[in-house]
């Protein structure tokens, strides 16, 4: 059991919720935070829509699909979450206790669940990080509302060359260089605008064509300005 918790805490140490907490305190924390480790195969589920909302998810290996069923019945992929990422923390913060979304592991996966209250409340034994682990949580949060904010103003552009422009326009904007490089990768990107792959591939190759970009892999140059803005307004 000892093994298996020293194991755990080195993983921990990893993802961004317990980032700046000295490992002496997390090992005081993780009885506190009852950590229930699940290993998933691909396509297997981890939770439906209406399920009881049993606890915090984080991913430390495999890939990790968020979704919901549109109006229509189709299937919107909301998020694909990778290791060090999380879900079900908005749920936490609120009166919500069911799941909201579906979630499938997309690959071979391990996510371990921790249980919401000790998250948003001290815990029993006053653990000297559980504030740095409230404010990890909130600095996440944050982050995901601005990112939800983005795709919601890139989702009003009609064309998807709209909202490419507008994407790549920004990155350069916040870089400051000639040469910038994409935090996002094509499949990431085709999940953030919702389209497919190979739309994302095939509508930046004619955007270079028509002498919009230059790129190789995630790095990217923009070469006409006033034209890529055109197609944002």
């Amino acid at each position: 059991m000892e093994t298996i918790k020293q194991n755990l805490i080195v993983i921990l140490k990893q993802v961004s919720l317990f980032k700046g907490i000295e490992e002496g305190d997390l090992y005081n924390m993780i009885d506190c935070l009852n950590p229930r480790l699940y290993d998933y195969q691909k396509g297997q589920t981890i939770a439906t829509i209406g399920d009881p909302f049993t606890g915090i998810g984080i991913v430390l290996e495999g890939e990790v699909i968020v979704a919901k069923e549109n109006i229509a019945g189709n299937r919107m992929i909301m998020t694909v979450l990778k290791s060090g990422d999380m879900f079900g923390e908005m749920i936490s913060f609120s009166r919500q206790t069911t799941w909201i979304a579906a979630v499938s592991a997309q690959s071979e996966s391990k996510v371990v669940f921790i249980s919401p209250e000790k998250v948003i409340s001290q815990c029993d034994k006053m653990c000297s990080g559980h504030k740095k682990l409230i404010e990890n949580m909130l600095s996440i949060m944050a982050r995901k509302a601005l990112l939800l904010n983005r795709k919601v103003e890139y989702l009003t552009i009609k064309s998807l060359r709209g909202k490419l422009c507008a994407y790549l326009l920004e990155t350069q904007r916040k870089a400051n260089e000639s040469f910038f490089e994409l935090s996002m990768n094509r499949d990431e990107m085709a999940d953030f605008f919702n389209v497919a792959r190979p739309s994302i591939s095939r509508e930046l190759g004619k955007m270079r064509d028509d002498g919009l970009i230059d790129f190789h892999k995630s790095t990217f140059k923009i070469k006409d300005v006033k034209a890529m803005r055109d197609y944002v307004e």
